[in-house]
C-alpha cells in the first residue's frame, strides 16, 4: 500500500509540474513595447528597476533562469528591487523583436535568455553584450542572486 500510495505521490508531482510547465514564460511576440511601457511605468511608481528578460518558450536555458529566479534568496530580491518584462523572441527561435533589442543594446544573435536592466525612465543601466545566460544549464545557479544583487537600486 505505501508503495501505491508513493507512485501516486509521484504521479501528482509530475502531473501539476507539468500544469505548471504548461503555462507559457514569454507572452505573444507583439507584446513586447506595451508590456515594457507597463513595467516602467510600474517601475517608476515603486521606485524599482526594471529586468527585460530576452527569450523564447523553446528555450532550455531561459526555463533554468527563471527556476532560479524563482528560488526564494532571489525572489524577494526580484520582487523588493525589480519590476519584470519577459519578451519573446520567437516561437520556434530567435526570429522577432530584433528592433525592441537592439534599442536596449541586447545583440540577439549572442543568445538567449539575455537581460537588460533599466531605470524607470527607460535609461539602460546595463545590457547583456555576450550572451552571459545563454548557456544558464551549465552555470552556478549562484550567479542569478551575483546579478540581482549587482544591478539592485540601493
Amino acid at each position: 500500500m505505501n508503495m501505491l500510495k508513493a507512485a501516486l505521490t509521484t504521479i501528482m508531482i509530475c502531473c501539476a509540474a507539468g500544469a505548471i510547465a504548461a503555462e507559457p514564460m514569454y507572452p505573444p511576440i507583439d507584446r513586447a513595447a506595451p508590456d515594457i511601457d507597463a513595467a516602467l511605468k510600474q517601475a517608476g511608481a515603486s521606485q524599482r528597476r526594471v529586468i527585460v528578460d530576452f527569450g523564447g518558450n523553446w528555450c532550455t536555458d531561459c526555463k533554468i533562469l527563471d527556476i532560479n529566479l524563482k528560488k526564494a534568496e532571489n525572489a524577494s530580491l526580484l520582487q523588493k528591487h525589480f519590476v519584470m518584462v519577459h519578451v519573446n523572441v520567437g516561437d520556434k527561435g530567435i526570429t522577432d523583436n530584433f528592433e525592441v533589442a537592439e534599442r536596449y543594446g541586447i545583440p540577439l544573435k549572442k543568445g538567449v535568455p539575455a537581460l537588460v536592466v533599466l531605470e524607470p525612465n527607460g535609461k539602460v543601466v546595463y545590457a547583456q553584450k555576450a550572451g552571459e545566460f545563454e548557456n544558464m544549464r551549465h552555470m552556478d545557479p549562484k550567479s542569478v542572486n551575483d546579478f540581482l544583487n549587482q544591478w539592485k537600486k540601493n
